[in-house]
């Protein structure tokens, strides 16, 4: 059983992967950056309205690449480990989210799925193989519900739908563990509604959250950092779940990390902007007007000059004036993109 299962996680896989590149086009990004820009505008033409013109959009991605490819050179890990203000209340935002998402437990539950379903008193295997069937199945209508509103109603709503929702969620299941009445039901009904609400908020909009608040300068450092200390939540958590559980009593864990989802919670609605909709230019904009500090447009405006010697101007010039009369400002399309347009550049 155990060679089969390993075995089915290995093949499964691999042919979904060759099936899907019959199906799947290729990043306009990468295309781009290949230069095999005729390829990227049929591919952007295949998500925007019939007639917009997907020139624009290569020509964004390409300054973007240009740009990034100067930040990678021209900014080191000073800028991580000694940020000024706006750098760091960006990190702030950007690692936080990546840290919280595992902070709310969802790695160390799923993979003690089975072991608290028995705790909860649902000895039959088979009974617990459905089970899990089951909650994998809301998981992922759950996921693809958020990727219809994400876009629709913004982040911050539905990250806070999402943590209060596992909340409530976590108290559920540890009645399971306080009464015998229906106890199994609790457990079971508890852990759906968790793993619904995590994949409609927590679970994608903490990758999304950091690809659009950091800035072109840190990007690609930030999400390292980022995905970094996700990663190494999760491994304390799930490292330590057992002993914490033992210690404190399964009801008393499910209390506690109830509590840390309204900790998280209101820790994002202090922090945490709305990014639906917005350029990375207004998330700098924003970072540096609630942190008083100017630097972040400041080095951003030397990369751009850097970038296109005929943005130089004079020293009293404001940065933020500068950028605007960037070239590829200008060229703003007639017809609005779609309501979704911006991520295009995030997922390619």
């Amino acid at each position: 059983a155990w060679r089969l299962m390993f075995a089915l996680g290995a093949i499964l896989p691999c042919f979904v992967i060759y099936f899907s590149t019959f199906v799947m086009p290729e990043s306009p990004r990468w295309l781009v950056s290949k230069n095999r820009e005729d390829e990227a505008r049929d591919v952007l033409k295949l998500l925007y309205p019939d007639g917009y013109d997907v020139g624009v959009i290569v020509h964004e991605i390409k300054e973007g690449i240009e740009k990034e490819a100067i930040a990678e050179h021209a900014v080191g890990w000073d800028v991580i480990l000694f940020p000024s203000p706006a750098f760091k209340r960006m990190l702030l935002v950007g690692v936080g989210t990546a840290i919280a998402q595992q902070a709310v437990g969802i790695d160390a539950i799923q993979y003690f799925l089975v072991y608290i379903l028995d705790e909860s008193g649902i000895k039959s295997r088979t009974a617990q193989t459905w089970i899990l069937i089951v909650l994998g199945l809301i998981k992922l209508a759950a996921i693809v519900l958020a990727g219809h509103l994400f876009d629709r109603k913004g982040r911050r709503p539905l990250f806070f739908v999402s943590l209060l929702g596992m909340s409530v969620s976590l108290l559920l299941v540890s009645f399971a563990f306080i009464g015998n009445a229906n106890s199994e039901g609790f457990a079971v009904f508890g852990l759906a509604l968790y793993l619904a609400f995590f994949s409609i908020g927590m679970g994608p909009g903490a990758w999304l959250i950091p690809s659009e608040v950091f800035s072109t300068m840190i990007r690609a450092k930030a999400m390292s950092v980022a995905t970094f200390m996700n990663r190494v939540t999760a491994t304390i958590m799930s490292s330590t779940f057992l002993s914490v559980a033992n210690a404190m009593s399964w009801a008393g864990f499910f209390i506690m990390m109830s509590v840390v989802c309204l900790l998280i919670l209101g820790w994002m609605f202090v922090y945490l902007p709305e990014t639906k909709g917005r350029p990375l230019e207004d998330m700098s904009q924003f970072f540096a007007e609630i942190t008083g500090d100017r630097s972040i447009l400041e080095a951003e405006e030397m990369l751009y000059r850097r970038d296109d010697p005929s943005l130089e101007t004079e020293g009293s010039t404001p940065a933020v004036e500068s950028t605007a009369r960037s070239p590829h400002r200008n060229l703003v399309p007639e017809r609005p993109p779609p309501e979704d347009a911006h991520i295009v550049g995030t997922m390619a």
